[in-house]
């Protein structure tokens, strides 16, 4: 009886090494080659200032005045207050949904994951108002692959080429209706219904369209669980499939949303 317990413990034994070789091996090369600067990472947000495109109606958006400076105190800080929702940011589920999570309480493991990018560039030249389709994701998926489980699905319209000009990022008819690109309310429901992603992003002022009055995908999505990244800069440098997503909001406790830091790290 000892025998079988001594030859089932070193079976096991055997077994941990096996895997704990084969955990080690299933790490990206890419991961570990940041540090050296041997991968490649994409910086996909807009540095924080006050001259930035804020959403229409946030006076004072953003404000930073210098507390201490090296000449009189020998070390500089400063002091800033700024919207939740300016720049490069983060829509936490509780924006629009009472009693989702602020942006302190989405868990950590949902801020990063595999990056799906959909290019909808062509159609927005045509059409400002252009919503992402289920169509477009079901094109998407026909050439990439299913969407994987936790993707942060982005839409790459761009529109970040009319960044920082407030005029042309709004883009404002004379009546006061912005026209602006985003997501649709068939593809919101898709990706809450039928993938179960983490979040979505795009480089628009919104994910949902310049014109919405009732901001429905803001509403399914929070529901969902889902958050937003938007103001995003740069889609344009990272692939359609194959990137690593890195979001990594202010942990402002009780948060609507917050400043956002994102990372591509490319295959």
């Amino acid at each position: 009886m000892r025998r079988w317990l001594a030859l089932l413990s070193f079976l096991v034994l055997i077994l941990v090494a096996i895997y704990a070789a084969w955990a080690a091996r299933r790490v990206p090369d890419r991961l570990a080659g940041v540090p050296s600067g041997k991968t490649q990472v994409v910086d996909l947000t807009y540095a924080l200032n006050d001259h930035l495109p804020a959403w229409p109606g946030d006076d004072h958006p953003f404000e930073a005045t210098a507390k201490a400076g090296f000449e009189k105190d020998g070390y500089f800080t400063r002091r800033f207050c700024s919207l939740e929702h300016y720049g490069t940011h983060m829509d936490a589920p509780a924006h629009f949904i009472e009693g989702q999570a602020t942006v302190d309480q989405i868990a950590a493991q949902r801020l990063i994951g595999p990056a799906v990018v959909v290019d909808i560039e062509r159609k927005v030249a045509g059409d400002a108002d252009y919503r992402l389709t289920r169509a477009d994701l079901q094109a998407w998926e026909r050439r990439w692959g299913k969407i994987p489980e936790g993707a942060i699905v982005l839409a790459r319209t761009g529109w970040a080429a009319r960044w920082p000009d407030a005029r042309r990022y709004r883009n404002t008819d004379p009546a006061g209706l912005m026209h602006f690109p985003g997501f649709a309310v068939d593809a919101a429901e898709f990706l809450t219904k039928e993938r179960k992603i983490s979040g979505v992003g795009i480089d628009t002022l919104s994910v949902d369209f310049g014109p919405s009055k009732n901001f429905e995908v803001h509403r399914l999505t929070h529901a969902a669980g889902l958050y937003h990244l938007e103001n995003l800069a740069s889609m344009e440098k990272i692939p359609p499939k194959g990137a690593f997503l890195v979001a990594a909001p202010i942990k402002l406790e009780g948060g609507s949303g917050g400043a956002v830091r994102v990372f591509a790290i490319l295959p």
